[in-house]
């Protein structure tokens, strides 16, 4: 697998509505009738980190859940806000039945246009399930620690001031999938994320507490020998230079993400 700059898609691009603006504080009568977020996490000490800190600060429960572990996904998210698969250790071309399945699973988000994110593996099934090829860096480099990111003009009409640094921890990348639109781009890794509908991928890691850094550069830390890993004091450094823009990017652009809704909803609500 090559990974080489991509095409951008030009086709019809469809925005998040108030895209830009601040969140909205929600009533409290509002937020204890909104629906769970459904989250599906890989290993047992797993959280969904600041993601999940946000989704809760909006007003939205969250329904976690481990399939590695024998939880059953939804046949549907009608029930559900959206959804959102976060990283782990495993690959996405790994043979496990769990991993198989939540690739399949990704087919729901995807015909029902509901809300769905995936973050690192998360985004790599995605990447997947829309035919795209996930593979090593041909040169065996990695991107763990922080890297500038560049926000496409989609990205950027999605939801503006990304941040120009963001936390990455993987070894595996993949291929902007046909039909999708890159919204930022990088460089060893070219594709950084990616929206296909109401499906967003990232590559990298705005999840990420300061706890969850200590725990994966301690348990994780041979992986920082890899070409192209940062080394650990650099993320902590680099923390506190790059951390309060990707907290407030990834804050509004939640807001907006979970505004999103079928277009069948759309007519319904225009009726």
């Amino acid at each position: 697998m090559s990974f080489q700059p991509v095409k951008r898609d030009a086709g019809n691009v469809r925005h998040f509505p108030a895209a830009g603006l601040p969140a909205v504080d929600r009533p409290l009568a509002a937020a204890e009738s909104l629906l769970p977020v459904l989250i599906v996490l890989h290993q047992e000490t797993s959280t969904p980190g600041r993601v999940g800190n946000a989704l809760r600060a909006l007003g939205h429960r969250l329904d976690v859940r481990r399939p590695r572990f024998g939880d059953p996904l939804p046949e549907t998210l009608d029930g559900h806000a959206g959804a959102v698969i976060f990283g782990g250790p495993m690959s996405a071309n790994d043979p496990d039945d769990f991993v198989r399945r939540e690739i399949d699973w990704i087919a729901v988000p995807l015909a029902e246009q509901r809300p769905f994110l995936g973050i690192c593996l998360g985004a790599q099934m995605l990447a997947m399930q829309l035919g795209a090829r996930v593979a090593p860096h041909p040169q065996g480099r990695a991107e763990i620690g922080y890297y500038p990111i560049r926000p496409t003009s989609a990205g950027l009409q999605i939801c503006p001031h990304w941040p120009e640094h963001v936390y990455h921890w993987h070894r595996e990348g993949f291929e902007l999938p046909a039909g999708a639109e890159l919204l930022a781009e990088g460089g060893d890794f070219p594709v950084q994320a990616f929206r296909s509908e109401h499906c967003f991928g990232f590559q990298f890691h705005p999840d990420v507490t300061y706890a969850m850094m200590h725990r994966w550069t301690t348990r994780g830390h041979a992986r920082l020998e890899l070409p192209g890993a940062r080394p650990c004091h650099q993320h902590f450094a680099d923390r506190a230079r790059y951390d309060v823009a990707e907290r407030a990017w990834l804050k509004r652009f939640l807001d907006g993400w979970l505004s999103r809704m079928p277009a069948s909803v759309m007519s319904e609500a225009a009726e």
